[in-house]
C-alpha cells in the first residue's frame, strides 16, 4: 500500500482539512454522527464498511478532534462517538456539499430527501458567501491575499 502524503503542515487551509476529513468515509461517518449514529456497529452498518476501515477511519478522527469517545448514553459497557465542536463546525461543509451534490449530480426532483429546518419543516436556504457588508460574492469577486502571522493573529483579534 502506498503512504499517503500528510498534509498536516500544508500552508493551505483546504489542504490541512483534507488531511483530517479528505476520504469519502471520513466524511460519512460525520455524516452519520450528525444523523444520530455513534457506535462502531451503527457506522459498520450504514455504511457496509470493512471493520478495520472503519476502525482507522474512527481513531483519524478522534486524533483530529473531530470526534471524542464518550460513554454510552445508554448506561452500557460500550463507547460511542461523539461529534466536538470542531466536528459540529463541518455542518456547513455538509450542507454545502449536499447542496452541490443535488445540483450536480441528481435530475431534478430525483434525489429523495431534503434537508429541511427541524423548526418549520421548510427546506433549508442555499447557502451564500458574502461580503463583509452584505454583497453576493462569486469567485471571480474574490482572491487570496498572503498575510503575515503578525497580520492574522492581528485580524483574528479584532
Amino acid at each position: 500500500m502506498v503512504k499517503r502524503t500528510s498534509l498536516e503542515a500544508a500552508d493551505c487551509p483546504i489542504a490541512r482539512s483534507l488531511d483530517a476529513i479528505g476520504d469519502w468515509w471520513s466524511l460519512l461517518i460525520i455524516r452519520d454522527a450528525f444523523l444520530g449514529l455513534s457506535r462502531f456497529g451503527e457506522f459498520q452498518r450504514s455504511l457496509g464498511l470493512a471493520r478495520n476501515i472503519l476502525a482507522a477511519r474512527l481513531r483519524t478522527l478522534v486524533a483530529r478532534d473531530i470526534l471524542r469517545l464518550a460513554p454510552a448514553s445508554d448506561g452500557s459497557a460500550y463507547q460511542e462517538y461523539v461529534l466536538t465542536p470542531k466536528g459540529r463546525g463541518l455542518f456547513t461543509v455538509l450542507v454545502a456539499l449536499r447542496q452541490w451534490g443535488t445540483d450536480s449530480f441528481f435530475a431534478p426532483g430525483e434525489c429523495g430527501n431534503e434537508l429541511v429546518d427541524r423548526e418549520h419543516g421548510e427546506p433549508v436556504r442555499r447557502l451564500e458567501v458574502r461580503a463583509a457588508d452584505g454583497r453576493l460574492l462569486r469567485q471571480g469577486d474574490t482572491v487570496l491575499q498572503r498575510r503575515t502571522p503578525r497580520q492574522a493573529a492581528a485580524r483574528r483579534r479584532a
